[in-house]
C-alpha cells in the first residue's frame, strides 16, 4: 500500500466498474457489486486490495496472494487461489496500469505564483499555471494553461510549452518548443549547445548552434537528461516517446513517436529513430545512423551502423540478436576448452 504521507488514493471502486476502467471482463461468479479500496502487490494485497499477475515468474506468488482481487490473463484465471476474483485481459500490465491511475491520478494543485518565482513581463502564462519558489520564466516565453514549474527550474527566453506540462525542480528548458502533456523531471536539461566543433591542431572551434528542440505531446524526460538543440537542423523528440534518466540526446537526432529510451543510453548526433524503437540501457549509437521503426536494441550494445525495421540487436559492435547469441555460445565453448 502506498505511503499515505506521499499518496493520496482515490476510490473505492466497484470491482464492475475496475472492469470498465481497464477494458478487462469480469470472471465467470466474480461478483461486480464488491469493493476495492487501493491497489498492491501480489504479496502485499489483503482482501480489499486488486493486485495483478503479467509475468509467469510471480505465479507462486499469485497463487499464495491474500488480495480480494486481481488483473490476469485468461490463460492464468485456472491458477488463482480460491475466493480472489478475477479481471481477465490479455495484457493484464496495461489494465493494471489504467487501475493504478485511478486510484492514484496525478495530484491536483491550486494556481500560484511564488513571491520569489520571476516571470518577466514579457512572457505568457496561461491560466491555472503553478509557478513555485526560485522558477524562472524568461522574456517572451509562452507557458500554456495548467502548467507546474516547480522550484528552481528556469524557462528560457521564447521557449513554448503547452498546456498541462509540468517542468520539474531545477530542471532547464532553453530553445525549445514543448508540445502538451509533457512532464520534464527534475534536473534534466533540455536546449543546451550540442557538442559540435570543428577540430583542428590549432584549436578547436565552436560551432554556433543555431537549431531548437521540438517535444511532441505526452512525452516524458526522465531526470538528470540531457538533449542538446540542433546545430541548424533541429533535435525532434517524437510524441508519446518515454526517455528514462541520465541519457543524452545529441544535437539534430530525431526520435520517433512511441520510442522508449531506457537509462544511460547515448545517442549521437544526426542519428533517425524511427516510431516505436526501445533501446536497453547504456546503449550507446554513433551519429548519423538510421534505425527503423521498431527495432530493439538491448541494453550496452554498441551500435555504429543503421538498424533495418522490425531487427532486435545486441553486442559491441552490436549484430542481429541471433547472431549475438551465437557469437556468446561459441565463446563461452571456446573458453571452457582452453580452461
Amino acid at each position: 500500500m502506498a505511503d499515505s504521507r506521499f499518496f493520496s488514493v482515490a476510490g473505492p471502486f466497484t470491482l464492475a466498474r475496475l472492469a470498465e476502467i481497464a477494458g478487462a471482463e469480469l470472471a465467470p461468479g466474480a461478483d461486480g457489486g464488491a469493493v476495492f479500496v487501493d491497489v498492491a502487490a501480489l504479496d502485499e494485497a489483503g482482501p480489499t486490495d486488486i493486485s495483478f499477475l503479467d509475468n509467469r515468474k510471480y505465479l507462486a506468488s499469485f497463487q499464495a496472494s491474500k488480495a480480494g482481487a486481481a488483473i490476469v490473463h485468461p490463460d492464468l484465471a485456472d491458477r488463482a487461489p480460491a475466493g480472489m476474483a478475477l479481471l481477465l485481459a490479455k495484457d493484464a500490465y496495461r489494465a493494471y496500469a489504467k487501475v493504478a491511475q485511478a486510484y492514484y491520478p496525478r495530484p491536483a494543485f491550486d494556481a500560484w505564483v511564488a513571491p520569489t518565482a520571476y516571470v518577466d513581463p514579457t512572457a505568457k502564462v496561461g491560466e491555472g499555471c503553478r509557478i513555485e519558489y526560485g522558477a524562472v520564466i524568461g522574456a517572451r516565453a509562452e507557458i500554456g494553461a495548467r502548467c507546474r514549474i516547480c522550484a528552481n527550474a528556469v524557462i528560457g527566453d521564447g521557449v513554448v510549452l503547452g498546456d498541462d506540462c509540468i517542468v520539474g525542480a531545477n530542471a532547464t528548458v532553453q530553445f525549445a518548443l514543448v508540445g502538451r502533456n509533457v512532464n520534464i523531471y527534475p534536473g534534466a536539461r533540455i536546449g543546451q549547445d550540442g557538442f559540435g566543433f570543428a577540430m583542428s591542431p590549432q584549436g578547436h572551434l565552436k560551432v554556433p548552434q543555431l537549431g531548437r528542440v521540438i517535444i511532441g505531446d505526452n512525452v516524458e524526460i526522465g531526470a538528470n537528461a540531457t538533449i542538446d538543440r540542433g546545430a541548424g537542423p533541429d533535435t525532434i523528440i517524437g510524441a508519446g516517446t518515454m526517455i528514462d534518466n541520465l541519457v543524452q540526446i545529441g544535437h539534430n537526432v530525431q526520435l520517433g513517436r512511441g520510442c522508449v529510451i531506457v537509462a544511460q543510453v547515448g545517442i549521437s548526433g544526426s542519428t533517425k529513430l524511427g516510431d516505436f524503437v526501445a533501446a536497453g540501457g547504456q546503449a550507446g549509437l554513433a551519429g548519423h545512423l538510421n534505425v527503423g521503426t521498431g527495432a530493439r536494441i538491448a541494453a550496452q550494445a554498441g551500435v555504429h551502423k543503421d538498424i533495418p525495421a522490425g531487427e532486435t540487436v545486441g553486442g559491441t559492435p552490436a549484430v542481429p540478436q541471433m547472431d549475438w547469441l551465437r557469437q556468446s555460445a561459441a565463446l563461452n565453448r571456446l573458453i571452457r576448452r582452453k580452461g
